[in-house]
């Protein structure tokens, strides 16, 4: 008995390396390197190791972008498109399997290849070439490649906007609430404490503008200011695109993207922060008592589609197996079955593929008319949108795919009867319904993850009661939000360096989260412990400053541990003293003292680089981090960033900085962390655009067709 089980089993093992072998082929056995040929295209490194691609058609930027961007960070770009492909499991083992789980659940595939026409013809060309782009390098590069991943196509860049875009605004969540037998979080949460490595989640972010008539010299600016985790699938990557077909932008882009996201051109700039409307509505079915397939609606009992994801996991060495899980489906939208039930998600933008496209056309845009009609696409589903130009129109939309809800008489907050169509969707509220504001006379404009009814000052704010409750639309003001009117919002002749000191910014307002609660905090504290005295003394002395210098900021941080939103904090004085104590006692540990200086705690470490940082939660120098031994370590919020003005003449000129460097991912680079000590310092590099000055800053200049390398002597200057 025993010798026929070993044999079986050297048949099954067998019969495993054969499949695995056959579904994993050697990548070059695949392609025609002269499919390469057709595109032009030249790659200048300058001396920060920022990418300049210059193409002769847009769809050789595109080319020419995968190919700089696979050099700098070729696995994340992989794990995004194995993400997108529903093959994480086949690769990383059982911590995929949701993921691919949840590829299949949404029908990503099918999505992509039924709606592909809707994209426009040139769109499916920059798609295809960035494809293209990341062939060729993983050609040439086998040993940094996942067997059996290559070649890529356009529309598998494609489905990576469509399975990205619905986490940004919180589906994963919801998924995993109710597989988990929870009540779902219907938005993304920046608290989040179950990150993984493949979360979308999105920390917040600043954009700030201003008009020549609130300018001392009469200039127009922008700080273009997204916070983002600091490394993997949704950290930002700095790139200048050029092509002889219009294209010329400077601007922030995430791996496996073939456009930026945000940034500026010689014309435009434009600059984006996550909104939280509500996106997204869960539905619990009414089951058949006799047959689970079946579920009541609008008077009858209706039959759930049904049918088999199929998930090969990866085992150990060469081995996967393949698990089947069932797939549901009913009228509302894809079903999750637990323990208390059936549970139908709906979410918005299910079927848009448009993503590319849109943020194209915003880079490719000359003006604010083609910039509102690449917005009324309304492609992405959510993002705050704020614009400046060179002639100095300032424009602001709450951009968001918001759902016509049918009746008042549900807590859409909550779950949903799905027994009604009463419930269901009726479309979306158009461009024209959404919160906008076209050159306030304030000449000032700013969104920090707040309501869009404070856009500005004055009197030009939309007005909320034009607007359905039903909507989710945020009504509070960040402390990031209370700053920008605090500073720039009543100076009314703004120059060049105090834009640029408010964009550093490092206080917490007097109408904060924070010094509400730490002030209710300190009018009921009392205690006997001498420590415990000594740190409520340091903290009513506290000026509500962030600096590196500042030596209350430790304790007030982890005592109090601040929401954005005013409205999710629930102030607790037995937690909060429980938490101070906790502080004092780790500050003792670790320094022996409590007058401890801020940037000895807060650091960003790099490599052997180790800085003081200021700055800190929901601070417009916002920082968020992470305890790591008797440290703070920076991992999110403000990261790249640029400052963008136009003086009277329309002549554009701006200056940008990455908390780390151009090379996200290449420890051995010396751009790995070459820009961590501008960063650190609040200051910034100068942003190059003109061919002459990139070569006069030049690193080095190459073709990818023909991979030739012209290495130049480093000859860098702030």
């Amino acid at each position: 008995m025993f010798k026929k089980w070993y044999y079986a089993a050297i048949v099954i093992i067998a019969i495993l390396f054969i499949v695995n072998n056959s579904i994993r082929p050697i990548y070059h056995t695949q392609i025609n390197e002269k499919l390469f040929e057709d595109y032009t295209v030249t790659i200048y490194r300058d001396n920060w190791g920022v990418p300049h691609i210059f193409g002769m058609k847009d769809k050789d930027t595109a080319y020419g972008l995968a190919f700089a961007h696979a050099e700098d960070d070729l696995e994340t770009i992989q794990n995004i498109i194995l993400a997108s492909k529903g093959n994480l499991a086949q690769v990383h083992g059982k911590v995929g399997a949701a993921n691919d789980y949840m590829v299949q659940l949404l029908k990503i595939n099918d999505v992509v290849n039924d709606n592909i026409d809707q994209v426009s013809k040139d769109i499916v060309a920059i798609c295809d070439a960035y494809a293209d782009g990341l062939n060729h390098y993983a050609l040439i590069n086998p040993d940094k490649v996942i067997r059996g991943l290559f070649p890529v196509s356009g529309k598998d860049i494609i489905a990576g906007f469509v399975h990205r875009m619905p986490l940004m605004f919180g589906l994963d969540n919801v998924l995993s609430d109710l597989a988990q037998n929870k009540k779902p979080s219907f938005s993304a949460n920046i608290d989040s404490g179950n990150q993984t490595q493949f979360d979308q989640t999105l920390l917040g972010s600043n954009v700030v503008a201003v008009s020549p008539s609130r300018s001392a010299d009469g200039h127009t600016r922008i700080a273009i200011n997204s916070h983002q985790p600091w490394t993997g699938p949704v950290a930002w990557y700095e790139v200048h695109l050029k092509s002889e077909e219009g294209l010329d932008i400077v601007g922030g882009l995430f791996p496996g993207s073939p456009v930026v996201f945000l940034g500026h051109n010689r014309n435009i700039g434009w600059s984006h922060t996550v909104n939280r409307p509500d996106l997204i509505d869960v539905y619990e079915l009414e089951m058949h008592p006799d047959d689970k397939n079946k579920y009541f609606f609008q008077g009858r009992w209706e039959k759930l589609e049904v049918t088999k994801a199929k998930i090969p996991v990866k085992l150990w060495g060469p081995f996967r197996w393949t698990f089947t899980e069932e797939i549901l489906w009913s009228v509302h939208g894809p079903v999750i079955k637990n323990d208390l039930g059936y549970f139908a998600v709906r979410y918005s933008g299910y079927g848009e593929v448009r993503h590319v496209e849109q943020w194209f056309r915003m880079n490719k845009s000359k003006d604010l008319n083609e910039f509102i009609e690449a917005m009324r696409m309304l492609a992405l589903p959510m993002f705050n949108t704020l614009y400046a130009d060179k002639v100095g129109n300032l424009y602001y939309v709450y951009n968001a795919l918001l759902p016509i809800r049918g009746s008042d008489s549900y807590d859409w907050s909550g779950i949903i009867p799905g027994t009604t169509g009463r419930a269901l969707w009726r479309g979306y509220f158009s461009y024209d319904d959404l919160p906008k504001v076209i050159n306030p006379q304030s000449g000032f404009l700013q969104n920090c993850n707040s309501t869009p009814f404070l856009a500005t000052s004055g009197y030009d704010n939309p007005d909320k009661s034009f607007f359905p409750k039903n909507l989710g639309i945020e009504l509070f003001q960040t402390n990031r939000a209370l700053r920008m009117h605090e500073t720039y919002g009543k100076d009314e002749s703004i120059t060049k360096d105090e834009f640029y000191q408010y964009k550093f910014d490092t206080k917490y307002s007097k109408n904060s989260v924070m010094a509400i609660n730490l002030r209710k905090f300190l009018a009921e504290a009392t205690t006997d412990d001498k420590d415990i005295n000594d740190a409520l003394s340091i903290l009513r002395n506290w000026d509500l400053d962030t600096d590196s210098t500042n030596n209350a900021m430790h304790l007030a941080y982890d005592a109090i541990r601040p929401h954005f939103d005013p409205n999710k904090y629930d102030y607790n004085y037995s937690e909060i003293m429980g938490r101070l104590e906790s502080a004092v006692a780790w500050s003792m540990k670790h320094y022996g003292t409590l007058n401890v200086k801020w940037g000895e705690i807060l650091r960003l470490k790099r490599g052997q680089t180790d800085l003081p940082l200021s700055g800190g939660p929901d601070i417009v120098r916002a920082i968020y981090s992470k305890k790591e031994n008797n440290n703070r370590i920076g991992i999110a919020g403000d990261c790249y960033f640029q400052i963008v003005e136009w003086d009277q003449e329309g002549n554009v000129s701006a200056e940008s900085i990455h908390q780390f460097g151009a090379a996200t991912l290449d420890s051995s680079s010396q751009h790995y962390n070459d820009q961590a000590h501008l960063f650190a310092s609040h200051k910034m590099k100068p942003v190059l655009m003109n061919l002459d000055d990139i070569k006069l800053n030049l690193e080095k200049m190459y073709q990818p067709v023909s991979y030739t390398h012209l290495t130049l002597p480093t000859n860098r200057e702030v």
